[in-house]
């Protein structure tokens, strides 16, 4: 009997997935039965998740690359595409993140964060539209803060805002070609990655703000990229999932 969410068979992507949100996603998906390309900029990042999935029995491959450009990006999409014979799954995860005030605004930061964070996806949609010649789904990381706004995030909130507007476009263009897009949408998530903007006092707030009553975990936004990545999703697209705890919906 199938596994009712496998992924047994099928080759994945997943973008940034050196720690955080990435490497939990690419555990995830290899422990559903993916090969799994484990894709950042470190060396060292890939090669200990890499090392992690294979010892738990899975299967994946390192996709040492820079994926800010149009180039590096199809150069690790149609890479693991050809080394593993074929695409079904892209996870766009990768984010290079800087909180500034209006005033602060540097075109330098707001350039390296819209070239890893919003153009990375368009060319990894590209690609794998190219790739996934047997049909295939797309996950984009986008966050509640393309739904909310937050002090200091002008250029964060734009481009999650943006990476949903992506997704909407991508599905129904590429619906006919049985690729589904979604994305999935967390709140704050303690990671390696969002240490510098957390703090007790603040964490406290939003747990309390939070109808589940805490802070999300890297395995909940893991687990909803799995569901949007399996056939169990397979009527599923052109959608953006909250996994926040509630706490957009909320008036806590």
């Amino acid at each position: 009997m199938t596994e009712v969410f496998s992924l047994a068979g099928r080759v994945a992507l997943v973008t940034g997935a050196g720690n955080g949100i990435g490497r939990a996603t690419a555990l995830h998906l290899a422990a559903m039965g993916a090969t799994v390309g484990v894709n950042d900029l470190k060396p060292e990042f890939v090669d200990k998740v890499v090392a992690e999935i294979i010892a738990a029995g899975g299967k994946a491959l390192a996709v040492t690359q820079n994926i800010s450009s149009r180039d590096g990006m199809r150069a690790a999409v149609l890479g693991v595409a050809e080394q593993a014979g074929r695409l079904d799954v892209l996870v766009n995860n990768a984010a290079w993140v800087r909180y500034q005030a209006v005033p602060d605004i540097a075109p330098e930061t707001m350039d390296r964060m819209l070239d890893v964070g919003f153009k990375a996806v368009i060319w990894g949609i590209q690609a794998a539209a190219e790739a996934m010649v047997q049909g295939g789904s797309i996950v984009n990381i986008a966050s509640v803060a393309a739904v909310t706004g937050l002090q200091n995030g002008l250029v964060y909130c734009g481009i999650k805002a943006g990476v949903t507007g992506i997704t909407r476009a991508a599905a129904a263009e590429l619906g006919p070609r049985g690729i589904r897009v979604n994305a999935v949408a967390p709140s704050a998530i303690p990671t390696e990655g969002t240490m510098r903007n957390r703090n007790a006092e603040r964490d406290a707030r939003r747990v309390a703000r939070t109808p589940l009553g805490r802070l999300g975990e890297v395995r909940d936004i893991a687990r909803a990229v799995g569901f949007l990545a399996s056939d169990q999703a397979g009527f599923v697209t052109g959608q953006v999932m909250l996994v926040d705890g509630g706490i957009t919906s909320s008036s806590l």
